[in-house]
């Protein structure tokens, strides 16, 4: 069994929630290997520290605890998946500016940011990915494993306000 520390965010049914009551059914319901924070009103964050054969496993069995003790919250967003360089800079241990030099001093195109700004945000395994094949940079694969799965599971919450028929031509063009 492999370990992953990853963070899934839930809109609560209600911003005015009993935290108290969630927070003891989310301990009930298996979630005790989770810090819990309940800063923002009518939210929760859970920072899992989770064993799982796979990444994906770890991350939807997470996700089922979470369901099972609180059956309305909503899915917000998973991390580690959207990034800047100083987020994938820590997760590897490395500067910045050391990042920044990888990406801008490369002969092979670094991957496409989600969004070109200030801060670039970038999709954590694509980058991940291509830091190990075009940068031959040391780069765990649990660490892969879990940011394909939190994106797998951001693209889901994503889809759910999508219109199916709409999405069937975006697809036919962008293939």
């Amino acid at each position: 069994m492999n370990e992953y520390d990853f963070t899934l965010k839930f809109a609560l049914p209600s911003p005015d929630a009993n935290l108290d009551d969630c927070v003891e059914q989310l301990g009930a319901a298996g979630c005790d290997d989770a810090l819990i924070g309940v800063g923002r009103r009518g939210r929760v964050a859970l920072a899992f520290t989770r064993e799982g054969e796979t990444a994906e496993l770890a991350v939807l069995s997470a996700i089922a605890d979470v369901k099972s003790a609180l059956p309305d919250a909503r899915l917000v967003e998973a991390a580690p998946d959207l990034v800047g360089l100083t987020d994938v800079a820590g997760l590897l241990d490395v500067s910045r500016q050391n990042m920044r030099k990888l990406i801008l001093t490369s002969r092979a195109e670094p991957p496409v940011p989600v969004h070109e700004g200030k801060p670039t945000i970038w999709r954590l395994s694509k980058l991940l990915l291509w830091l190990r094949e075009e940068k031959n940079y040391p780069v765990e694969e649990g660490l892969i494993s879990l940011a394909k799965a939190t994106m797998q599971v951001n693209l889901a919450v994503e889809l759910r306000d999508a219109d199916e028929i709409l999405q069937a031509e975006l697809r036919a063009l962008v293939a």
